[in-house]
């Protein structure tokens, strides 16, 4: 028998809202028919129009609050509620840290099967302590690298985010989660694109010039980056625009151009041309100084990246004469942070660029005990192991998707004593959690860190040790 479905599309219900949704979305029901509705929070009554229906949950607009939670603050930013950019900013910043915890948790507990508490708690005993997330004294204006699609609206340039779930751009003029000096060179861009009249790009017809720009302020030199990523080699007029730039934003170091002119949403070409200035910028994370080019991944919030890494060496619980291997290592920023109580790290990552970053990155910071390769982890450590080069700690920072099964299950073969997992995402965490607990190896804590205030994003750093090694 078909499943009764509760609701009708455009019609309009008064919910109350019981509990958050992954997205940061208000979660209400009918019937037990689950509805999601954005900018809704816990504890609200709220009248919501159905604008989505599928076989197991809608999707609700908010259409009117009946009642208000105590935790509601007006956003700082006039285009909230159309970029997609933020998703938190009408919550207050105290309850973004607990629903961030409860998100980790709800993961643990569902995806992982783990029993999850509090540092508080009595009960630790076969428990997974999920620690209060780690906030910013001050949540705004953190990020240092910024990425922005440029389009036209009529006869006006739009550089802003993209609208939720849609390639509209929604243009802005300044942008409360990113360094003031990107809002200046986004001004100086506009104007200049609107005064030499230089086409956008048009993703559908792929014509036009300059398809995004991004802005990298490092956070304790100062030094700016300006990139402009164009379709073609030639810009016109890119002369005066440099000229402006350089005369109006302080601490421009260095303006490259990038080059892509392929059919896709991918932002950045291979190709870069310096138009002024220097190759890259240069940044700190604690003591480690590193060089940072367009193309070079580098952590965007450097105040709660010192935080993370420091729980990551912290978790590591390293004497000095441990080998360490740094799985996802990219340009070697926690394999720099774990060199300075290990004995010897290796680093492994999968692009050939990044490990070329992270060798100079080593050289630079007279790092003597780090040996960076080119591969797979998943294929590049097994190996390792097969040589007979064992790790006493290992730690692990994967993309999104999380580890591949084949190398948790040669880690937990090898036998480290400790494992570390640095994550960016709650889910996949989980699932790996779940399948290293299988392995023999039990999760004693996770601390969560909020490196994207005003989002729903959330990392985490999680120790792990062998079963029979105990606390």
């Amino acid at each position: 028998m078909a499943k009764v479905i509760p609701i009708e599309k455009n019609k309009e219900y008064v919910l109350n809202i019981s509990s958050m949704g992954y997205e940061g979305e208000g979660v209400g029901k009918i019937e037990d028919f689950t509805i999601f509705v954005p900018n809704a929070l816990l504890g609200e009554k709220v009248k919501a129009k159905i604008v989505k229906v599928n076989k197991n949950f809608a999707f609700g607009k908010l259409v009117d609050i009946i009642e208000q939670s105590s935790e509601r603050v007006e956003p700082v930013c006039s285009i909230y509620k159309r970029c997609g950019g933020c998703q938190l900013q009408h919550y207050s910043y105290k309850e973004q840290l607990k629903f961030k915890r409860e998100r980790v948790k709800a993961c643990m507990e569902r995806i992982g099967k783990l029993k999850v508490v509090g540092i508080d708690s009595n009960e630790k005993d076969n428990a997974v302590v999920v620690h209060d997330t780690i906030g910013m004294d001050n949540p705004y204006r953190y990020r240092n690298k910024v990425q922005l699609p440029v389009g036209k609206n009529g006869k006006d340039v739009t550089i802003g985010f993209y609208a939720a779930r849609s390639h509209e751009i929604i243009h802005m003029d300044t942008c409360n989660i990113q360094d003031e000096i990107a809002d200046e060179v986004v001004k100086l861009i506009k104007a200049w694109s609107e005064k030499y009249a230089i086409e956008p790009y048009n993703e559908e017809a792929h014509q036009g010039i300059i398809r995004h720009v991004m802005i990298r302020k490092a956070f304790k030199t100062g030094e700016t980056m300006v990139v402009l990523v164009t379709k073609n080699l030639n810009i016109p007029h890119v002369d005066k625009l440099v000229r402006t730039i350089t005369e109006n934003i302080a601490g421009i170091k260095s303006i490259i151009q990038n080059i892509n002119d392929k059919r896709t949403n991918v932002i950045l070409g291979q190709q870069c041309k310096t138009l002024w200035g220097e190759d890259t910028i240069s940044d700190y994370i604690g003591d480690f100084k590193f060089n940072i080019s367009a193309l070079s991944f580098f952590q965007v919030n450097p105040i709660q990246t010192e935080t993370l890494y420091s729980k990551a060496l912290e978790y590591a619980d390293l004497t000095g004469n441990e080998t360490v291997f740094d799985a996802y290592c990219g340009t070697g920023t926690i394999s720099l942070f774990l060199s300075q109580r290990a004995k010897k790290v290796y680093g492994v990552e999968i692009i050939p660029e990044a490990i070329e970053n992270a060798i100079e990155n080593a050289k630079q910071n007279n790092v003597n005990n780090v040996e960076f390769i080119v591969g797979q982890s998943e294929k590049v450590i097994p190996k390792l192991i097969e040589k007979g080069v064992k790790a006493d700690v290992v730690v692990v920072d994967p993309p999104r998707k999380g580890c591949e099964s084949i190398l948790l299950e040669a880690i937990a073969k090898m036998g480290p004593e400790r494992v570390v997992y640095v994550s960016c995402d709650p889910g996949t965490l989980a699932r790996d959690l779940k399948i290293m607990d299988e392995l023999g190896y039990k999760t004693l804590e996770i601390q969560p860190v909020d490196m994207f205030p005003q989002t729903a994003h959330v990392e985490c750093v999680a120790k792990l040790v062998k079963e029979n090694q105990g606390v």
